[in-house]
């Protein structure tokens, strides 16, 4: 008993440490946020709010971050269809008796954009989108980035969907629904959870995406991370640990809203 409880003691430490490790250098990125001073320095010198104003003043900083959300808000939409529909089709199929076609087809191809570098899906992509006149168009970075979030939201949904009951679904076929009248009246509210955290996901990962956001972008287009690495290269001032803390500050709450959605049940009984 006495060694289960030093073991059990270990890890928690251990694991307290590995967490301190991951969140030290997101600590030290907020703390310099405050700094007063023109250059980054911490622990800060003196603290001050002054570079926030400057961050709420500056029409490039703020035109980035409008970018920034509206090519999240494309990535999550797209990714998040293709995403629900894929793992729909092939749970569907493999209730229906097996994998079959889809399923020896669709995840190799859905696993393909994660295995290949983001500097050759960078290249690749604008060679092609510069063929076809969408270079540096939202259109362009959106496409981009869904083809590293939808793979996300593919393996989400394939979970979400193996705990769905297929015989509400059949049930509903039975009593005369048809496919789309099926899937909003018996699917989706039993995943909307599960489809609202893959959604989240892909969000998040397009507004911290920077390789094909570089290549892809122009100065009207440009994201966060694009114009951040531009002004890094040119002075390491605060402003960075101002954006930088942003969007630490947005994915933390949409994590948050994510931990929420999907523990509403939870939440209701606490607050009863």
């Amino acid at each position: 008993m006495h060694r289960e409880r030093l073991e059990d003691v270990a890890f928690r430490a251990g694991y307290a440490a590995v967490l301190a490790f991951l969140l030290l250098p997101l600590v030290v990125v907020v703390v310099t946020s405050f700094s007063k001073a023109g250059r980054i320095a911490f622990p800060p010198e003196s603290y001050s709010l002054v570079w926030y104003g400057e961050f709420l003043q500056s029409a490039r900083w703020i035109g980035a971050f409008v970018n920034s959300l509206v090519v999240g808000v494309g990535t999550a939409l797209l990714a998040t269809l293709l995403g629900v529909l894929g793992a729909f089709g092939q749970e569907l199929e493999a209730d229906a008796g097996g994998d079959g076609i889809v399923g020896a087809v669709l995840v190799p191809i859905v696993l393909l954009p994660l295995l290949v570098p983001p500097v050759i899906l960078g290249i690749t992509l604008l060679l092609y989108f510069n063929e076809v006149g969408l270079r540096g168009s939202y259109t362009s970075i959106v496409l981009a980035h869904t083809l590293w979030a939808t793979p996300l939201v593919y393996f989400v949904m394939r979970s979400v969907f193996s705990r769905f009951d297929w015989q509400q679904l059949d049930a509903a076929h039975d009593l005369g629904a048809g496919p789309v009248r099926s899937f909003v009246h018996v699917v989706l509210p039993n995943v909307k959870h599960g489809i609202f955290v893959g959604g989240l996901l892909a969000f998040i990962i397009s507004l911290q995406e920077f390789v094909m956001a570089l290549f892809l972008s122009t100065p009207s287009t440009e994201t966060i991370p694009v114009l951040a690495w531009t002004e890094i290269r040119q002075a390491l001032d605060p402003m960075v640990s101002v954006v930088s803390t942003f969007l630490i500050v947005i994915s933390v709450a949409a994590i948050a809203l994510a931990a929420l959605v999907t523990n509403l049940e939870w939440v209701s009984r606490q607050l009863s």
